[in-house]
């Protein structure tokens, strides 16, 4: 069929509404050459006319014509309102699987409308004349053959980026024109009326027509905003003009800022955005950077997807809440089925009446069950005792109100009355410390819940339009000051699930960031259940599980460092597995924490028994998940802590100021004449290393080391002395612990363990705590290892291969955390390396020489030789470097570069690009030494990973004996 034929037929055709529409959407599939419903699809699963048929009884279908992924299309008689039509549609969207165009035509007019999640929806209107315009045609050929091509270029995400960044610089002018709540307050009224007026719960044109007054008069602007305030706190009149009543808190009698002509202009510009498309998800977050001074570095970072949101939202509630839905759908269907059944056969001899009462009488016990489930979700609670600016609780909201409409739709479907949504804001319950992000979260909430009924073609309100949320408490949610200035656990409201992403903050800054006070009553009140050394958010974790344990709740789920699998926050995660189930976990993943990309877990929990459809870990079906968020059939939080492993580990110097000092200034104390003690600067200034000197170039660092001096006795060492009075005093006298600033020359950790461990041997092993390959190098022993670094107190070669064989890795990635937006694993005396069970015979414990001849050892000991000869050959060619003596005798010699070209190529040959590159003779060296370990333990030398791991925990095991204790947590810092 040509244009000029489909218009031609068309153009006189005054046919019903039912008559004409297949006839016409038949020779549409004619015009545009796409098959039509009944030839594409016999079955009607994903091409039909009159989708949902049996909605309603067996009335009219959710719509006339549907083509899964592509659109539903509604047809009405000529001249009737197609926006009614537009309205079913977008109501009914949901039993419809959200086809990305909604269509409505009467024959002579064509109204498309594009509905693609996270875009600005876009309308094309076309009239039956404009097909014989190619153009026009076009548009009606995509929706048919390939929707893609109408999808809107403008996102709302880029709207709220607009927005937010708009009204930060009003923001930023009202500053000192009021409280810092104040001005959150007033700027949050002035966002809502932007956002009322463009979906015209104001009336329409009002609030420009308003701005454009007080542009005029900005002397005036004050009285304008005030009088429109206080008109929507009860509803009223202004210049007679009727306003609604909307107050929930926000218009609750507190007024308006001054104004200038600035902040007219730029609030006139701000109206011209399509505020009724702003993603709240987005729009809190940047709008909470924007007025929070400390905050506002974040500005122009990345926020939190919504979709990782989910990723706990969706298995801690609207997961279970789909399975009580289906239950209940279930016996719905059943009733319902016996409905339809009996209306079918037709009229009884009893009469109409009877008969249409009996099908009523069957319907209403099937309405029962669905009016007990919506009221179900009506008393659910949910909180986030982090809530910030609401992200978590808006998307939970949303999602409820989703099942809601679901349950509602799909029983319209199976013939039942139709019912409005009724699930409100009331359901969810915040606590935020920071009143400016409780006041965003309301607003956040508000707006989503709107919005959500308008994208549902619900249109009619509630009154008041917003409903109070006083669920969201601006205090603290863990501890309570008392009266009395003593704290005490704060209690959390009861809440059937609890979600949300506490602020992370780890064990070692808690006491910068929240004060010495605030941290040990936080310790105190959590004595015995959280221990000291774990980060913040362990604190929710352990509320939550308490919650759970007292029915209080029944599922919770939270975001986490990554670092809560091991260390001492593993010890929370101990007790919830203890008591609970986590039965859903992504292990790593990556996440936006006020701005910075990092590494998280993401942990969901209930009580034992609970259930579930499914344990998921890192999206994959398994039978159980253990405390380290992991699933094998080997469980290595089982792992102990062995007694022939300990005290040998140590983590390195920890120096608590910059001590530190490059090698040209090191050596120009060395090179002093002697101090007034008569001693030598050597006494005291010594090579050091951290991480970066293993896994990159030695950076020739030293270090000032007073360690077991008096400040008097430090003094006499002058130039070293005045260095770190110079650098490190200062710093010192601005910690928070007493013993820092008293004792500020020396370190503030200096391992008299580990230099003890030391003393007597040329040498020692080190590793950097935190790497991506875990790497061993020797050291010397005059080398001070920094806190970054593990040092090992053994100095035979045999230990270094078992070390640094495949297995002794293998099993330290089982029992480490991981830090950092690398998620490089990290390695700790006490859960990677005193758990590990060595070769019966050659455990730390015993002294080198005592297995000096035992041909285990010496078989590692050669292949571990070969390792480290010929990594050295390729870090230091001989051809490359030039040997130096240090200027002090005794000390490791220099080794430098010949020349500038020798020096660019040093640079790249590094431990780490070694690893990463693994050529042929560093897997060969590799191979051969994992044969010598694994011959050690009496294993094939192609064992695999996951039997030699097993193996290992099995060693591990009958060597702690039942009463061995877990692994400490000391090192951890």
């Amino acid at each position: 069929m040509t244009p000029a034929e489909f218009i031609k037929k068309w153009k006189p055709v005054a046919l019903t509404e039912r008559a004409a529409a297949q006839t016409h959407f038949l020779d549409l599939c004619k015009l545009f050459e796409h098959e039509d419903p009944v030839s594409a699809d016999p079955t009607g699963e994903w091409f039909t006319f009159e989708k949902g048929a049996t909605k309603t009884g067996g009335g009219d279908g959710f719509a006339d014509v549907w083509k899964k992924n592509y659109f539903a299309w509604e047809y009405k008689k000529k001249k009737r309102d197609l926006g009614v039509a537009m309205n079913q549609l977008v109501r009914y969207a949901a039993a419809l699987e959200n086809p990305p165009l909604q269509v409505v035509c009467d024959t002579d007019r064509f109204v498309i409308r594009t509905a693609w999640t996270n875009t600005v929806p876009k309308e094309y209107e076309i009239e039956l004349d404009d097909l014989a315009d190619p153009e026009k045609r076009k548009i009606l050929w995509a929706v048919f053959h390939d929707p893609e091509q109408l999808r809107p270029q403008q996102t709302r995400t880029a709207i709220t980026k607009e927005a937010a960044d708009k009204f930060s610089t009003i923001a930023l002018r009202l500053q000192g024109r009021g409280t810092p709540e104040e001005i959150a307050h007033f700027v949050n009224q002035l966002v809502f009326c932007f956002f009322a007026s463009s979906v015209k719960l104001l009336p329409e044109g009002f609030f420009p027509k308003l701005l454009k007054r007080a542009a005029q008069k900005p002397q005036h602007a004050i009285d304008y905003f005030n009088k429109l305030f206080e008109a929507m706190e009860n509803g009223g009149e202004y210049d007679l003009t009727d306003i609604a009543h909307f107050n929930g808190g926000l218009f609750d009698g507190r007024r308006a800022l001054k104004l200038d002509e600035g902040d007219i202009g730029l609030l006139i510009e701000a109206g011209s955005l399509d505020w009724g498309q702003i993603d709240p998800t987005i729009f809190g977050t940047l709008f909470e950077r924007f007025l929070d001074p400390d905050k506002r570095a974040q500005i122009g970072a990345h926020y939190t997807d919504p979709d990782k949101i989910l990723m706990i939202v969706e298995p801690v509630i609207l997961r279970p809440l789909r399975a009580e839905w289906d239950a209940a759908r279930a016996k719905i269907a059943e009733i319902a089925g016996e409905a339809n059944a009996l209306q079918q056969t037709g009229f009884s001899k009893q009469g109409a009446k009877s008969f249409d009462k009996k099908i009523t009488n069957i319907r209403a016990k099937a309405e029962v069950i669905r009016d007990q489930f919506i009221e179900r979700l009506r008393g659910i609670t949910i909180l986030d005792p982090a809530c910030g600016s609401g992200n978590f609780l808006y998307l939970a909201l949303q999602g409820v109100k989703d099942i809601e409409l679901r349950a509602n739709l799909e029983c319209e479907a199976l013939g039942l009355s139709p019912r409005l949504p009724v699930i409100g804001p009331e359901i969810v319950h915040g606590l935020e410390i920071n009143e400016l992000a409780a006041e965003l979260a309301r607003t956040t909430i508000w707006i989503g819940d709107i919005q959500w009924r308008i994208r549902n073609g619900i249109y009619s309100n509630p009154r008041p339009i917003l409903r109070k949320l006083d669920s969201i408490e601006c205090r603290d949610a863990l501890i309570t000051k008392l009266t009395d200035g003593t704290y005490a656990e704060a209690e959390w409201p009861t809440a059937e699930f609890i979600v949300g992403n506490p602020p992370f903050l780890g064990d070692k800054f808690m006491l910068d960031r929240l004060g010495v006070r605030y941290t040990q009553a936080l310790r105190e009140a959590f004595l015995g259940r959280v221990p000291g050394g774990s980060d913040l958010v362990c604190y929710w974790l352990e509320k939550a599980r308490a919650q759970i344990l007292s029915n209080e709740t029944f599922g919770a789920g939270f975001v986490a460092t990554n670092s809560i699998r091991g260390g001492a926050n593993r010890t929370v995660v101990d007790r919830v597995t203890a008591d609970l189930d986590i039965f859903c976990a992504w292990a790593d993943e990556d996440w936006t924490i006020e701005g910075a990309d990092v590494r998280v877990s993401l942990i969901c929990f209930s009580s034992k028994g609970r259930a579930q459809l499914l344990v998921e870990l890192n999206g994959q079906s398994v039978a159980r998940i253990f405390s380290d968020l992991t699933s094998s059939a080997t469980d290595f939080t089982r792992a102990r802590s062995l007694r022939s492993c300990r005290e040998v580990a140590f983590i390195g110097n920890q120096k608590g100021g910059a001590f530190d000092l490059p090698g040209s200034i090191a050596r120009s104390f060395l090179t002093l004449p002697q101090n007034p003690n008569g001693n030598s600067n050597a006494d005291v200034v010594k090579p050091w290393i951290n991480g970066l000197d293993i896994v990159r170039r030695p950076r020739d660092y030293w270090i000032i080391d007073f360690t077991g001096l008096q400040e008097s006795e430090a003094a006499l060492y002058e130039g070293p002395f005045q260095y770190i009075l110079e650098h490190v005093k200062e710093y010192r006298n601005e910690e928070a612990h007493e013993s820092s600033k008293m004792n500020w020359w020396i370190h503030q950790r200096p391992r008299h363990a580990l230099r003890l461990a030391i003393d007597g041997q040329s040498r020692y092993l080190a590793t950097a705590r935190v790497a991506k390959h875990r790497l061993f190098i020797w050291v010397d022993h005059q080398v001070v290892p920094d806190s970054q670094v593990v040092a090992i107190a053994r100095s035979d070669d045999a230990t270094f291969g078992i070390l640094h064989s495949s297995f002794h890795e293998s099993w330290t990635l089982r029992l480490c955390t991981w830090l950092g937006v690398g998620n490089d694993p990290r390695y700790t005396p006490t859960t990677t390396f005193e758990t590990f069970p060595f070769p019966e015979g050659l455990t730390p414990d015993i002294p080198a020489g005592d297995y000096a001849d035992d041909p285990r050892a010496q078989a590692i000991a050669k292949a571990a030789k070969r390792l480290d000869e010929l990594r050295k050959a390729w870090l230091n060619p001989p051809d490359l470097v030039r040997i130096e003596p240090e200027v002090v005798p005794g000390y490791p010699d220099r080794i430098l570069p010949k020349d500038t070209k020798a020096a660019s190529e040093l640079k790249k040959r590094t431990l780490t690009n070694l690893y990463n590159a693994r050529p042929q003779w560093l897997a060969d060296a590799h191979r051969d030494l994992d044969a010598a370990v694994a011959a050690a333990y009496g294993w094939p030398a192609d064992i695999t990973e996951d039997d030699a791991l097993a193996k290992l925990l099995e060693l591990n095991l009958s060597r702690a004996g039942a009463s061995s204790p877990p692994p400490a947590n000391k090192d951890e810092g």
